[in-house]
């Protein structure tokens, strides 16, 4: 059983599914700048999310609040609490670079996001999804977009050595159809796609959802369109000071499933890397320091 959300980007993800367009705007906005977004004024936050002051009222009263000081109340309360923990943060991660180096910068954005993802994934939908992966009965696709086909590819390397029946998908390519012809009830989709979220994959997935597989869906805070089909959805958090957004928060999701599918089934797992080191050893493809 999931806990209750304890912090207000919490409260607003648990509700993401019952808030009209406008307050999903407006709760969009909230979780980009999280929590300096909810320190301005009621007239502020309405401003940078392009909304009416009522929008901003309804979600409050939503997230049962009774108004906007209300709120901010408790999201104050949320910030002194967070910097009266003992754990001491260290002063830079890059001793020899000043704080506000790139290399700090960033680093602190990355363990942030991670906090933030953490904090807020369901562990038991998170186990649910490493044993639809690992169901080596259940047929597996791992779907990944222009920039995410480099998770899904590291994805599908490891799940090849640790299970059977699996077909590696880009949503890029116009072959991608071709995939879906073999595709049916209870298969299992892995999708990544996070923002700009694309229309290839989204109707990748309204056909396998129509053909009865099961969604796995890897995305970022926002979340792709693709949520509302997916049996799992995991969100992360993805913004850095960068152009581009981080996958770092996905690849420790990623990595930290491979380590537990592997051992759903290590007796499996196991006979399958032996026999793949001695191919490995019959090609000599790598290099033996013994």
């Amino acid at each position: 059983m999931s806990h209750a959300p304890d912090t207000i980007a919490e409260q607003i993800q648990a509700k993401m599914d019952h808030l009209t367009r406008a307050e999903r705007q407006l709760a969009m906005s909230i979780l980009q700048s999280y929590p300096a977004s909810g320190l301005g004024t009621l007239n502020a936050l309405a401003s940078d999310a392009k909304v009416s002051v009522p929008t901003v009222a309804r979600m409050v009263q939503k997230l049962g609040y009774r108004g906007f000081p209300e709120f901010q109340a408790s999201l104050r309360e949320e910030l002194m609490a967070k910097v009266k923990t003992p754990i001491a943060k260290h002063d830079t991660w890059a001793e020899a670079a000043p704080q506000d180096h790139i290399l700090n910068r960033f680093t602190d954005a990355v363990i942030e996001n991670i906090r933030q993802t953490l904090s807020q994934i369901d562990p038991l939908a998170f186990d649910r999804a490493c044993a639809l992966i690992g169901d080596v009965d259940r047929p597996l696709y791992i779907v990944g977009g222009r920039i995410t086909h480099t998770l899904a590819e590291y994805l599908y390397m490891h799940m090849q050595v640790i299970r059977p029946n699996l077909t590696h998908v880009q949503s890029t390519s116009n072959t991608w159809p071709h995939y879906l012809l073999n595709a049916q009830e209870g298969d299992v989709f892995v999708i990544f796609d996070v923002r700009r979220y694309e229309n290839n994959t989204l109707k990748l997935a309204e056909i396998a959802h129509a053909r009865g597989a099961k969604i796995i869906l890897l995305t970022d805070q926002w979340r792709s369109p693709v949520h509302a089909l997916a049996d799992i959805c995991l969100t992360n958090r993805i913004v850095v000071p960068s152009a581009w957004d981080s996958s770092a928060t996905i690849m420790l999701l990623v990595e930290t499933m491979i380590s537990a599918i592997q051992s759903q089934n290590w007796d499996g797992t196991k006979t399958r890397i032996e026999a793949l080191e001695d191919m490995f050893d019959q090609t000599k493809l790598f290099r033996k320091f013994t």
